[in-house]
């Protein structure tokens, strides 16, 4: 049976650590440009396999992570990350009511921006705010191994002296909106994002750690990049092995030291994460996935599907 493949990877995304910044993109979730008044205060709730970044562009705001040690103060010149989707609260002023963002009422300016005025009294803060969609396999490896929260400012811009005019371009489209305004403010947001990440991937030691610190593994990065490449191959720890030259054993055991799991645990994983994502995003039945992936019958796919993802691919589908 003929089917689309699973992950076109071109020229710009043949390494896995590339084809996780390709990867993360922005669906609209909730993406907008917010006055903010007075005594203010939002609770964004927590949002599954999404990221959020925050820009001020004028005033101040604190961002409290639910759980976390100490509010953190962002202002003009700031960029905020909060990669897991975990619910956070941005207030004006300690001890103001944050209501559920989702609930206060906004303009919507096109399909994926909106404008959202909060508050009473006096203008307090600007701020952009977006939700960055980490379903695709590749972004959530990536995204899973960044920390609970990331805040760039100039202190952090370094050589990156251009995001700071990046954030400065955004203030101005928000001071003086003009006609297309809205896809400046979200493409600047997407290159800021991956931007803020890669700084990350080059500046912090975290990042030479877990599935990030195994890619950069020669034998065991190519490894990975073998498998990203062709999920539906029947691969074999032997297999593998003697794609990157070494023996079953000290592969094996190097897999697991660095990955966290066995081989072949993480090949499944992979599969069936790829094969969620063709059943969201491609017209295809799931006796059709399954075939693509190698699976004699729907009911062996199905089970593997939800023994790996907790639900079965019909309810994927459906959703």
């Amino acid at each position: 049976m003929s089917t689309p493949p699973v992950i076109a990877i071109d020229n710009a995304t043949q390494d896995p650590l590339s084809e996780a910044l390709h990867f993360l993109r922005m669906d609209g979730a909730f993406y907008c440009r917010s006055e903010l008044r007075g005594e203010w205060g939002v609770h964004i709730p927590h949002m599954t396999d999404h990221l959020w970044f925050h820009v001020v562009t004028e005033g101040y705001c604190w961002l409290e992570i639910e759980n976390g040690k100490e509010a953190c103060l962002l202002k003009p010149g700031t960029f905020a990350l909060v990669p897991h989707g975990t619910g956070h609260r941005i207030y004006g002023s300690k001890g103001a009511n944050t209501p559920n963002v989702l609930d206060l009422p906004r303009e919507q300016i096109s399909e994926r921006y909106e404008i959202l005025r909060h508050g009473q009294g006096e203008l307090h803060s600007h701020m952009i705010c977006g939700a960055l969609c980490c379903d695709h396999p590749a972004a959530r490896n990536l995204v899973n191994a960044l920390p609970k929260l990331l805040v760039f400012d100039e202190s952090r811009f370094g050589d990156m002296a251009w995001m700071h005019t990046l954030l400065q371009i955004m203030a101005f489209e928000i001071r003086a909106p003009q006609a297309g305004g809205e896809a400046i403010i979200t493409r600047l947001g997407d290159v800021l994002v991956v931007q803020a990440i890669r700084n990350w991937l080059a500046t912090d030691p975290a990042a030479n750690s877990g599935w990030i610190g195994a890619l950069k593994d020669k034998q065991i990065g190519k490894a990975i990049a073998l498998i990203h490449k062709d999920p539906v191959r029947n691969w074999s720890v032997e297999g593998l092995a003697k794609e990157v030259a070494m023996s079953r054993s000290a592969f094996s055991a190097r897999f697991s030291k660095l990955i966290g799991e066995p081989v072949m645990q993480y090949i499944t994983q992979w599969r069936m994460y790829n094969a969620m994502d063709v059943l969201k995003h491609q017209n295809t039945t799931v006796a059709e996935v399954a075939d693509q992936f190698g699976y004699q019958s729907e009911a062996a796919f199905s089970r593997a599907f939800k023994r790996v993802t907790g639900a079965g691919p019909g309810d994927v589908k459906r959703f």
